[in-house]
């Protein structure tokens, strides 16, 4: 989108930054320690070139500065479905990515200016609750990380480290990996998960795009060898000192040898080596599988509330909220479906489909 007339209140003057100018909003972002990887321009990039939707990115500058420096960015999306009116979405297809900036009340005004200015509901993914005990349905769970991958083996129960080393035992290898071809064998074992859990899966061009805007280093792949076969892998991002896994998988055949607990360890002991501090292993429901999965390496769940205002209100709902995230039993239905499908044609009508769901 191109540069908008400015807006001022108070000190703030905010505008939409130019697709040429997005380095000046991931510039901002890497002097915020807390920031979410997904609101790097390298995600949005992404969802324009691998499913057509439009972004934009809104900033606010300090105008009392003669320079006016950036304090504060909101990505978004104009999420398009069909048969649905558009939405504006902070970021579609991951957990968090509300505004950043450096101070409370500056996130909070660019979510007001972007509301006041745009005819379309707007949806703001934040990461963490205000009241929990409210709106959580859903959780993200992140585990801190010391600054070696020594220091963190010695951390873990020895239950945990047992598990790492019985999955080396049985012929395990891993590897963390950057290259286009990794992207290929990632969806290699991404895809055929997906299908056995009945879910249209991205597209490879979705992966690709990743890879392909974010700088080199910040999307890392790893991957879970058995003799020449890849039977797990997970795509990682990276922003400060902040790490978050939004796919992670394994192949069910070779769940016995513990292939998921060698993928963990080899990504956090990468990600300790690299500066990481915290590691986000992404949504979960509490007290369910993947959530005691993650739990045992050390992460703690954070509520997480995604916000929707409806243009011209200014009420409030809360999208992961037990009214908003019920069960569905048409999607019990539809999973079943899903998994009886060919592996070629679930991955051919899931990159048709996947653009539309904003999961």
């Amino acid at each position: 989108m191109g540069q908008q007339t400015s807006h001022q209140t108070h000190d703030l003057v905010f505008s939409e930054l130019a697709s040429t100018q997005a380095q000046q909003a991931d510039n901002f972002l890497a002097g915020l320690e807390t920031a979410s990887p997904y609101l790097h321009s390298g995600w949005r990039k992404a969802v324009q070139q691998a499913y057509g939707h439009q972004a934009g990115c809104l900033v606010a500058r300090d105008g009392s500065q003669p320079e006016a420096a950036v304090v504060g960015v909101l990505p978004y999306v104009h999420f398009k479905r069909p048969l649905a009116p558009t939405r504006l979405i902070s970021q579609p297809f991951c957990d968090f990515s509300g505004p950043a900036a450096t101070t409370p009340a500056i996130a909070a005004a660019l979510v007001q200016q972007l509301h006041r200015n745009q005819p379309l509901a707007l949806e703001i993914r934040y990461g963490q609750a205000e009241t929990p005990e409210q709106v959580s349905q859903k959780v993200r769970m992140v585990t801190a990380l010391p600054d070696s991958s020594e220091a963190l083996l010695a951390s873990y129960k020895p239950k945990l480290r047992s598990q790492i080393k019985k999955a080396s035992k049985n012929g395990l290898t891993a590897e963390v990996r950057t290259d286009r071809d990794a992207v290929r064998l990632f969806y290699q074992v991404y895809s055929t998960n997906m299908k056995r859990l009945g879910s249209p899966p991205h597209s490879l061009a979705w992966f690709e795009a990743i890879v392909q805007h974010y700088p080199q280093g910040q999307a890392v792949i790893g991957l879970v060898w058995f003799e020449q076969q890849v039977v797990g892998a997970g795509l990682v991002l990276l922003q400060g000192q902040q790490g978050v896994i939004p796919w992670a998988s394994t192949l069910a055949d070779f769940n016995h040898l513990a292939p998921n607990m060698l993928l963990y360890w080899t990504l956090q002991a990468h990600l300790a080596d690299h500066g990481v501090r915290a590691f986000d292993m992404g949504r979960s429901t509490p007290n369910e599988g993947t959530y005691r999965f993650k739990k045992q390496w050390g992460a703690e769940p954070i509520a997480l509330d995604w916000q929707l205002l409806q243009p011209n209100q200014t009420n409030v709902s809360h999208l992961l909220s037990a009214d908003e995230a019920g069960p569905s039993r048409l999607r019990a239905l539809a999973e079943k479906s899903w998994q009886q499908l060919p592996l070629t044609l679930a991955n051919s009508l899931g990159a048709r489909i996947r653009r539309y769901i904003a999961l």
